[in-house]
């Protein structure tokens, strides 16, 4: 494997004749029949100095490389499957709520398998994502107020369990219970293997929970004694945290998602929302590859862990989008600075609890005791969807 210390250097010769037509491709270049077959095959990036310590770095596998995010592969995997099981009807429409990335998703796999595609998001939605939807053929619907309980998220699956109400054979997938979410990333993670040889930690961001444990289970496999650290926000309940208002997008829950694999982790870190933009922003300057919340979250903590843990240590970061989307959020200096996210560089190290309970965390955060704030059948879902067909 090429050495990651070393810079990488395009091996481009412009005065240099190709001999055939087909040397002017890249070996890696793909064609492809359909949009669908483009996703997948992401590449990893070495993420060093400046943005670390000289001498250490992480892996950062680049998911905003599928046409519409990491997501792609679930929206794709989960309408497959319940084609197949005939849970979703050739021509039904498929309802499901989504902060963005899974709409994108499956507004692919709308046109892949000819579904229309109906979404539920909130006002926190870029309009850039919102656009897109459109023009993708998706029908967007926004809720305008959040559930008391279960805040935005809630009220967006309440909206969707009155849209599968309203269509004769629509169908949810589902994604916070369905264990097709989880299943989706196993080429994922199978990449990684063949990318990095060894991997000795994840980091992952954990929202619905589907690729942290879809990627962290299969890479266990692997390895054994693999590390696997999931990246939360304050103020979700995911790990034991009480519910609160949340800036970013992408991670953390006000729900308990059944797909989260609470065996998996060795320890969670909780980001604040200024860290996270400091990270992406920083990263933008640095390294070039950036991208939202969940990047930024993700990228601060694998940044410590390249400090900390020995030097040979070979760190696996999952990048789930890239930085296009937050243009007017993240990368907005006026939008930082009406939510005063600007100006807030992270410490050297996180605060430290022993149990998720023990504190109310508000800034950057490390537990090593994780456990399911929630313990229930996956069925005991809370409305039902899980999997429905209506």
């Amino acid at each position: 494997m090429t050495n990651p210390h070393l810079s990488s250097v395009l091996d481009f010769h412009p005065s240099s004749p190709a001999s055939s037509p087909a040397q002017l491709l890249a070996a890696s270049a793909r064609s492809a029949a359909t949009p669908a077959a483009l996703v997948g095959d992401t590449p990893v990036l070495w993420v060093g100095e400046p943005f670390t310590p000289a001498g250490r770095g992480f892996w950062a596998k680049l998911e905003g490389h599928n046409p519409g995010g990491i997501k792609d592969r679930t929206a794709l995997y989960m309408v497959a499957a319940a084609r197949e099981r005939g849970d979703l009807r050739p021509g039904a429409r498929i309802v499901e709520s989504t902060s963005g990335t899974l709409g994108l998703g499956l507004a692919l796999a709308g046109i892949t398998f000819g579904h229309p595609v109906s979404v539920v998001t909130d006002p926190g939605m870029e309009a850039q994502v919102t656009g897109l939807l459109r023009a993708y053929g998706a029908e967007v619907h926004t809720v305008t107020a959040p559930h008391p309980d279960g805040g935005w998220q809630q009220a967006r699956r309440d909206k969707v369990a009155e849209l599968l109400a309203a269509y004769p054979h629509a169908w949810c997938p589902d994604q916070y219970h369905n264990p097709d979410n989880v299943a989706a990333y196993r080429p994922l993670a199978h990449e990684l293997v063949a990318q990095l040889g060894r991997i000795d930690t994840l980091v992952v961001a954990v929202g619905t929970g589907g690729h942290s444990a879809g990627i962290g289970r299969v890479l266990r496999a692997f390895f054994p004694a693999l590390r696997v650290v999931g990246v939360d926000t304050c103020a979700s309940t995911i790990f034991g945290q009480p519910a609160g208002t949340r800036l970013m997008r992408g991670l953390g829950s006000s729900i308990y998602p059944r797909n989260v694999a609470y065996e998996m982790f060795d320890e969670v870190h909780w980001v604040a929302a200024p860290e996270a933009v400091w990270a992406a922003r920083a990263l933008a300057r640095t390294r070039y590859a950036t991208g939202g919340w969940s990047v930024g979250a993700v990228a601060l903590v694998a940044r410590h862990l390249a400090r900390t843990s020995p030097a040979e240590d070979r760190i696996a970061a999952v990048f789930p989008d890239g930085p296009h989307r937050y243009v007017s959020t993240v990368f907005d200096d006026d939008y930082c600075r009406t939510h005063r996210l600007l100006r807030h560089e992270p410490a050297d190290a996180p605060d430290e609890i022993a149990h998720p309970a023990q504190a109310v965390v508000t800034r950057w955060t490390r537990c090593r005791t994780v456990t399911d704030p929630c313990p229930a059948s996956p069925s005991a879902t809370a409305d039902g969807l899980s999997g429905a067909a209506r």
